[in-house]
């Protein structure tokens, strides 16, 4: 059966998704969002973006609104920086929470929003992430350490990818509700993201995937970041990638406790705190709407 699927195509900072507003009723069933995501995320031969987010009733008291992200691949996200943003901005301007400051659901746990508004149009979000963990266990990650923090990896090449030789590399490994790796570089024009981001994501040390992120420090409160997306590839922007690096650049005595980071779509500001010992960190950026479509969908 072919259903008329009405969409929101937006973009935070490059890192486009396909939005559609599950918000009073169900459009595409549970059991096709999967399929759903692959389909309309091809480029080429769809609309084409990083991922799909369904705007959704709250299943939670303490929250609003409830964000739910797919990756291009179909996999479902825990959290997604960029995607949060955009959520955000279509909720509010579409008077679905009318609030400039609003609580929402995700895989995760709720994150709290305070939304610029100017002339009814939002302007910027900035997002509670919420605390991270450097806890192997939780992220998850097979090793015998209790935090993977600037340690040493073993890459083997996959598919030729590295001429099959074993290759390896420092990362720190930390989840802010989902999974990531983070690599300081002097030089970030000698990594190549399509050769070395499957090897972090695929390696056998993560068995729920993670994301991959390589980061040059420009100064204590600036650096510059590329990505590797989990379930997605190369992405122009990250927003848990830019958090998690920040967090851990602090951690390490890198970074100072506010930072702008520079990603290939434009700018995030990053600002650590700590909750009762533990580190976290607001993220404020901008978000954007491009343009609103409607599809054939076959259900």
């Amino acid at each position: 059966m072919n259903i008329k699927l009405n969409f929101t195509k937006m973009h935070g900072l490059g890192n486009d998704y396909v939005v559609i507003d599950e918000s009073e009723s169900e459009i595409i069933p549970e059991n096709q969002k999967s399929k759903a995501a692959k389909e309309v995320c091809t480029r080429g031969f769809s609309v084409g973006a990083d991922g799909v987010i369904f705007i959704s009733p709250s299943t939670r008291k303490n929250a609003d609104i409830r964000f739910r992200i797919f990756n291009a691949d179909g996999s479902e996200a825990e959290m997604c920086g960029n995607g949060i943003r955009c959520f955000a901005k279509f909720v509010y301007e579409n008077n679905i929470i009318p609030s400039r400051d609003m609580f929402v659901e995700t895989m995760e746990d709720v994150k709290e929003l305070h939304l610029k508004v100017d002339d009814g149009k939002v302007t910027s979000i900035k997002v509670d992430m919420g605390t991270a963990t450097f806890k192997s266990s939780e992220i998850p990650m097979l090793t015998n350490l209790e935090e993977f923090l600037d340690e040493e990896i073993v890459l083997l090449g996959v598919q030729d990818r590295i001429d099959d030789q074993e290759t390896s590399l420092k990362i720190s490994v930390i989840s802010v509700g989902n999974p990531h790796a983070v690599s300081f570089t002097d030089d970030l024009d000698k990594i190549d993201l399509e050769k070395i981001g499957p090897l972090i994501e695929f390696h056998e040390s993560f068995p729920e995937r993670i994301n991959a992120h390589f980061v040059r420090v420009i100064g204590r409160d600036e650096v510059e970041m590329i990505t590797w997306e989990r379930g997605s590839g190369v992405t122009l922007a990250c927003g848990t990638g830019a958090t998690s690096s920040v967090i851990t650049g602090f951690r390490l005595g890198l970074l100072d406790e506010e930072v702008m980071v520079h990603l290939p779509g434009g700018e995030l500001r990053i600002t650590v705190y700590k909750d009762h010992g533990i580190l976290g960190a607001f993220m404020e950026g901008s978000a954007a709407q491009v343009f609103e479509g409607t599809m054939e969908f076959n259900i």
